[in-house]
């Protein structure tokens, strides 16, 4: 049992104010899961630049890491420190170089993700304390998802923490359990999609980003894995400019969305939605089974 929440902003009037509303959603979801707790947020682009949202254990170690990390790459790269979590900004087309860069001479910090716009936070501890941690209610963005865990298929760390990401500016966050994610992860492998976890859940993440890397559309990607992912499952799903929502055949997992004219929400439970601006006019419904619910910008 896991807590998702989700929330697409059509309303530009609302984005200083995503995380905190955000925040509000996960806290509710506290007791679906104790153990731990991550927010993805989209936020702003910069023409030319990418980031990358990484971890360590020991903080001291970021210290130099932008000036270590530019002279591999020979760009300019900015660091900020965020308690355990550091984003670093740099030259797109550097991005592969500073990723092997990383895996070399920094096998210490592990990166949570990279894109142009997405930025992952994620620990173990209860919701509330997470966010406070990461001063999660002052971000601002376009859209964000956000899940509180309460592990079954693999051991309570900050990697087995959702949201997963395997590719650039994709997310996905899960409740429920696969069956068969051992032998989707050898083939993965084979295809040169990288799992650096036990979770089922980085799986499912790796599994989407493999079928987009062969031309899929987010959408596709979902279709396919209705018939390719065995188990039972809600995932919601992030992309630079989107939002997804897929439920497996069974739907044996709540869900629970809202729209508006201002947002598209998204709940395990209806009580994550409940403070939203106008929720008490939202058309509210239950994501029907097997079918892929997408909006983008």
């Amino acid at each position: 049992m896991c807590g998702i929440v989700g929330l697409f902003l059509k309303d530009k009037s609302l984005e200083p104010k995503l995380g905190e509303m955000l925040t509000d959603m996960l806290i509710t979801m506290s007791d679906r899961g104790p153990d731990s707790a991550g927010i993805a947020v989209y936020g702003t682009d910069r023409d030319g630049f990418a980031k990358l949202t990484v971890q360590a254990a020991d903080p001291s170690g970021f210290a130099g890491l932008d000036k270590a990390l530019g002279k591999a790459i020979g760009a300019d790269v900015t660091c900020r420190v965020i308690d355990t979590h550091a984003v670093l900004d740099l030259p797109e087309e550097k991005m592969a170089e500073a990723r092997a860069a990383l895996k070399a001479d920094h096998p210490q910090i592990r990166v949570m993700s990279a894109g142009e716009v997405i930025e992952i936070y994620k620990e173990v501890g209860l919701p509330g304390d997470v966010a406070k941690r990461f001063d999660i209610p002052k971000l601002t963005g376009t859209h964000g998802i956000g899940h509180t865990r309460m592990a079954t298929e693999s051991a309570v760390t900050t990697l087995g923490a959702h949201p997963f990401s395997t590719g650039a500016d994709q997310c996905l966050v899960h409740n429920g359990s696969l069956s068969n994610h051992n032998s989707l992860r050898r083939k993965l492998k084979h295809e040169g999609v990288e799992v650096e976890t036990q979770n089922d859940t980085e799986v499912a993440a790796a599994y989407l980003t493999w079928k987009m890397r062969e031309g899929a559309s987010l959408g596709e990607a979902l279709e396919a894995g209705l018939d390719d992912l065995d188990g039972f499952y809600t995932f919601v799903v992030g992309t630079k400019d989107g939002f997804g929502v897929l439920r497996d055949p069974i739907a044996c997992k709540p869900a629970v969305m809202a729209e508006t004219d201002q947002y598209v929400a998204f709940g395990s439970e209806y009580r994550a939605l409940v403070n939203l601006p106008g929720i008490e006019d939202a058309r509210v419904w239950e994501p029907e089974p097997a079918t892929v619910y997408f909006w983008r910008h």
